[in-house]
């Protein structure tokens, strides 16, 4: 497992750095726009450390990506069945969130479909949306997650489903005792 996230990070790293130097952006300027320092972004490129989910939030955001295209890049002929075994899986080291990519951004598509396991006790808090009006649709399947949204706050329980537009700040919190489990879907306007 350790392996294989180290290749996570390493596939990781280069895929921002590519994403930088495309913009043609140094690291300075990157860390301007997006309030991570310096040092963390060059830590991150060399894949010396995993960015937390915070973080890459604000690259997203940046770069006007959702965090499921800043994480991959697209596939020209995307499969119609993609099976679990390559459902693409990240983990935030920091929060212990895991963020699975059921389906992912395709050409021809423009919903996306993540899962998303939360531990008990744990908060993840994005400072804006990585591209402003994105709808979403949040499924509880296990646990307790409140979500706020700007000012709003909503707890959710397995079964309920909270639809929005994304237009500010957004939280996940998970209160407990159990991990949370849930599916989010992501549209494009």
């Amino acid at each position: 497992m350790e392996d294989e996230q180290d290749s996570h990070d390493l596939r990781l790293a280069e895929r921002l750095a590519e994403l930088r130097i495309g913009q043609g952006w140094s690291l300075e300027q990157l860390a301007q726009r997006t309030g991570i320092s310096r040092a963390t972004l060059s830590r991150i490129e060399r894949a010396e450390t995993s960015p937390t989910a915070s973080v890459l939030g604000k690259l997203s955001a940046t770069y006007g990506l959702t965090t499921s295209r800043l994480l991959m890049a697209l596939e020209d002929n995307p499969p119609e069945l993609i099976r679990a075994a390559l459902q693409p899986v990240w983990h935030d080291r920091e929060t212990g969130f895991e963020r699975r990519s059921v389906s992912a951004p395709a050409p021809g598509f423009r919903a996306e479909l993540i899962s998303g396991r939360l531990k008990a006790g744990a908060t993840i808090v994005y400072d804006s949306p990585p591209v402003v009006g994105l709808e979403q649709h949040i499924w509880m399947l296990e646990g307790l997650l409140d979500f706020t949204l700007d000012s709003r706050c909503y707890r959710l329980e397995p079964g309920d489903c909270l639809r929005f537009h994304l237009h500010g700040a957004s939280s996940f919190y998970v209160p407990g005792p159990a991990d949370a489990r849930y599916a989010i879907v992501i549209s494009r306007p």
